[in-house]
């Protein structure tokens, strides 16, 4: 439904898992197969599933070749755990936003009657090569030969450059960008699997202090920037007719896939920013993939509890805070101010730690805000836990907003 007024969807979520974001897989002899075979197992445990319950797979993965010379990763779920032979699997690629696609096509062959038990993956290694090898190599999902061609690092230019348009047609503060790097390193100390939860970091590394805070580029200092991750994530969607048939799985709490949003545009940021310089939004294709996600949800933002939105650079999180609606265009500045954003606030945004403190194995990272969702409205955060939250929204990104995929996930229940 293009207006995003379609039904709710009964696609349910019984469980997920995370690898440690904090491991270097290359540093301990370990390649992509035994990033499968980690995720793999711990996906079904959490879950309460066999693999011989697996209907059809689906992986998110950016840059395997890029990063490792591997490809053909649909065929690694079967390789490492012998219950998938034979379980149809592919993998889609969307540059950040691959798991959010890998969940929106799992979720269409639930829909259609296909298949009852999806598994998601998300993985990505990119600890195979130096972190400036690593920017290079993720040139790839920008428009190659045609744009930021004389930065040295590519995705930092291109959002200081969303900064610099929100300067030029709002006004920007860029101490807001450094409040939004320092919440959420101090969230990621809650979650045990964070990149970054062991780190000790001064106060000025979060200020302007050349040395605690070097610039990478533009306005743009080091803690405004999401790490070089290696890492996975995984979830199990199934659908209505699942529990009908499998009664033991009733009696997990789960959460459903309530709404959801997906939009795509050219690649160049200039064309993004050219076509929307009458609009009342930066990128009005995110708010509407937003606004989609809420229609078929049903939802407005007053009953979204908590948010994990594409942090990449603070910029990202900075234009999804009026992108949801938490302020008008342009006055995004008054929620960080206020602490509505804190973990602790009206509206915790990124109490994971998001991509900056979390991490960000690329292709992983739309799947796992899901299970982070997941985790909250069935109460298993843990020490990242947002109070009575029934209801996350998240939002995914691929390159300079060319795809967004937006989710809203909300408790389901015990029958």
């Amino acid at each position: 439904d293009h207006d995003g007024c379609a039904a709710v969807t009964s696609t349910l979520i019984l469980g997920g898992a995370q690898t440690d974001f904090a491991r270097n897989f290359t540093r301990e002899g370990l390649d992509s197969a035994d990033l499968f075979a980690q995720i793999v197992p711990a996906t079904l445990e959490a879950a309460g599933v066999s693999a011989s319950d697996i209907g059809v797979i689906h992986t998110g993965n950016a840059f395997g070749q890029i990063f490792t010379g591997q490809g053909h990763l649909g065929g690694m779920p079967a390789t490492v755990e012998p219950g998938l032979w034979g379980v149809p699997a592919a993998r889609h690629e969307a540059a950040c936003a691959s798991g959010g696609i890998a969940l929106l096509a799992a979720m269409a062959d639930l829909e259609a009657g296909r298949y009852d038990c999806a598994l998601v993956l998300g993985v990505e290694l990119e600890k195979t090569v130096s972190g400036d090898q690593a920017a290079r190599n993720m040139r790839a999902a920008a428009w190659v030969g045609h744009e930021a061609e004389d930065a040295p690092y590519v995705w930092p230019w291109t959002f200081d450059a969303i900064a610099a348009e929100y300067d030029l047609r709002y006004g920007l503060d860029t101490a807001h960008l450094r409040a939004i790097g320092e919440k959420n390193f101090a969230n990621a100390r809650r979650n045990n699997n964070a990149q970054t939860r062991s780190w000790d970091l001064p106060a000025a590394a979060f200020g302007d202090d050349d040395t605690a805070n070097p610039v990478v580029t533009g306005r743009l200092r080091r803690q405004d920037c999401s790490q070089v991750t290696d890492g996975a994530a995984g979830v199990v969607l199934v659908s209505d007719r699942f529990l009908r048939e499998h009664p033991g799985a009733s009696e997990r709490a789960r959460s459903a896939v309530l709404g959801w949003g997906h939009r795509t545009v050219g690649l160049p940021l200039q064309q993004k920013l050219a076509n929307s310089a009458e609009e009342e939004y930066l990128l009005p294709h995110v708010r509407r993939a937003v606004l989609d996600a809420f229609g078929r949800a049903r939802v407005t933002l007053a009953d979204v509890d908590g948010i994990e939105t594409h942090d990449c650079f603070t910029p990202s999180e900075y234009l999804a805070i009026d992108h949801f609606g938490i302020t008008p265009p342009g006055k995004n500045g008054r929620a960080i101010e206020s602490g509505e954003l804190a973990f602790d606030g009206r509206l915790p945004v990124n109490p994971s730690g998001g991509l900056i403190g979390g991490g960000h194995p690329v292709g992983a990272t739309g799947v796992r805000m899901v299970v982070d969702a997941h985790r909250q409205v069935t109460g298993q955060a843990g020490e990242y836990q947002v109070d009575g939250a029934r209801t996350f929204a998240t939002l995914n990104i691929g390159g300079s907003t060319t795809t967004t995929v937006t989710f809203v996930v909300g408790a389901a229940g015990i029958e």
